[in-house]
């Protein structure tokens, strides 16, 4: 679905790298920095850059599941000094969990996540909610988005039109047990009133967090990871109006998963890489969607309970922050990677 002239052009820029993006040779880790270790276990990250200051945000709480979990932000200059600009603390005993931040086309920051509140016995509540701020230390009233149970993991604005990919699981939604486990796509003219557009986007293996890119010849990529028995992470691909997709299987797991287009056309991938050990590692891939493939070219410092990463390409650098245990304390780290030309 990708247009003959781009792809022909990105096999070109892939194999000039060798051996369809196999070479690491230059890729380099420019710098790894601990930012942000407050918590007892602070994770889920997300990055952007806004108004020329950088934001990451991210969860706060006792262990990766706990009790109550609370959201913050922090920011810089210069992506080496960080401050808290906002924390957004939860009620008793509500958890909230994985935010993600975007620029909404009107210049706001969207902050998009979702909280678990506990009910009765074992049992708990989903809501995905936004929040909006102008400059990323006040933040409006979380606001509840898409449907009730539904996991609204992150979005991506085009041409006006929010996407994002939103899940339901049976580990979370114990008051309905019998509940199939899919993917649903939603799509929003203001970023707050979601509306389902494809119901049923994917439905085998337990889908569950997915990232939605555009390409500058306006095709949609939607990174899957799925949390079944098969669990290998799934590529789709789609055309306007994205009612349509095409799924092709990467092979391998991929936890908090992330992908971004280059402006030479090159695509990359981050997440949770599982080794046969059961050890765990942040990694960074080449993605060619035509073949459905990924090829690994850095492993981040990173080890344990890891992995959701922010992804932003700034001044030749890509920027990526995530969370790791390698040090002990799960913490926020920030690395800067240069990648070969």
């Amino acid at each position: 679905m990708i247009s003959h002239l781009r792809f022909f052009w990105l096999w070109v820029l892939l194999a000039a790298v060798g051996a369809g993006c196999g070479d690491t040779s230059e890729v380099e880790l420019v710098s790894v920095q601990r930012i942000w270790d407050q918590a007892p276990h602070s994770a889920f990250t997300d990055l952007i850059r806004f108004k020329d200051v950088w934001y990451c945000t991210f969860r706060e709480g006792e262990s990766h599941v706990s009790a109550a979990g609370s959201i913050r932000v922090i920011r810089s200059a210069d992506g080496k000094s960080w401050e808290s600009a906002a924390h957004l603390p939860p009620k008793a005993g509500r958890d909230l969990r994985d935010p993600k931040l975007v620029v909404t086309p009107e210049g706001r920051i969207m902050l998009l996540g979702f909280a678990v509140e506990r009910l009765e016995g074992d049992q708990r509540e989903v809501v995905s909610f936004v929040s909006f701020s102008s400059d990323g230390s006040n933040w409006s009233e979380l606001q509840p988005v898409a449907d009730p149970d539904f996991l609204l993991w992150r979005v991506a604005w085009h041409k006006g039109m929010a996407y994002g990919v939103a899940y339901t699981d049976q580990r979370v939604h114990s008051r309905r047990p019998d509940q199939d486990e899919f993917a649903r796509l939603y799509r929003s003219e203001d970023g707050v009133q979601f509306d389902s557009y494809v119901n049923y986007l994917f439905e085998r293996g337990a889908p569950t967090e997915a990232s939605i890119i555009f390409l500058e010849d306006e095709t949609a990529l939607c990174l899957l990871r799925r949390d079944g028995k098969d669990d290998s992470a799934q590529i789709g691909i789609s055309s306007p109006p994205y009612s349509l997709w095409e799924w092709k299987d990467l092979g391998l797991y991929i936890g908090g998963p992330n992908l971004i287009s280059l402006p030479d056309g090159r695509l990359l991938v981050s997440g949770r890489l599982k080794l046969p050990d059961d050890q765990r590692r942040t990694v960074l891939w080449w993605l060619d969607p035509e073949a459905g493939k990924v090829t690994e070219i850095l492993r981040l410092p990173s080890a344990g309970d890891t992995s959701y990463p922010g992804l932003v390409l700034h001044e030749g650098l890509l920027w990526i922050s995530y969370y790791s245990t390698h040090e002990e304390k799960t913490s926020i780290y920030l690395a800067k990677v240069r990648l070969p030309s």
